[in-house]
């Protein structure tokens, strides 16, 4: 268990010091605003889309080590995913971080990202782990409201 928590920490800290995808999109199709009061991460996420495809996806915003790498991870994994893969994969990312800490967590579905199950653990992070998701749910509705984790 200390090598996924030694993996763990090293991905999260990786992605948090350096995030991929963190930029403004001029010709986003979609954005949305999400806040989390409780520690102060404030995310802006764009969509680029190609039909019912992700071809891009980028975001701005300040938060802490967790919501950081959470958003930069899920950037790089949704491009080329369609509309209802990305929905699939909110959901199959929802249930690892917010499953019954005292059972494994199905990851296969989730791929690198099997890498926040641990957060489960601390519910006051998962918060930090799934604000930018929430708010990517909200921007491919196009909804206008920003997000929050309250």
């Amino acid at each position: 268990m200390s090598d996924l928590r030694d993996l763990y920490q090293e991905v999260i800290l990786d992605h948090n010091k350096n995030p991929r995808n963190f930029r403004a999109m001029d010709d986003a199709d979609r954005k949305a605003d999400g806040f989390n009061p409780l520690c102060g991460d404030k995310v802006t996420l764009f969509v680029r889309l190609d039909g019912d495809v992700i071809a891009d996806v980028s975001f701005q915003g300040s938060g802490c080590a967790i919501s950081t790498a959470s958003a930069s991870m899920m950037t790089q994994v949704l491009v080329g995913k369609t509309l209802a893969q990305a929905e699939a994969l909110f959901d199959a990312f929802h249930d690892v971080v917010t499953g019954d800490p005292t059972h494994a967590a199905d990851t296969s579905a989730v791929g690198k990202l099997a890498v926040f199950a641990g957060v489960r653990e601390y519910p006051t992070r998962v918060k930090c782990a799934t604000l930018v998701w929430h708010t990517l749910k909200s921007a491919l509705k196009g909804e206008q409201d920003p997000v929050t984790t309250e």
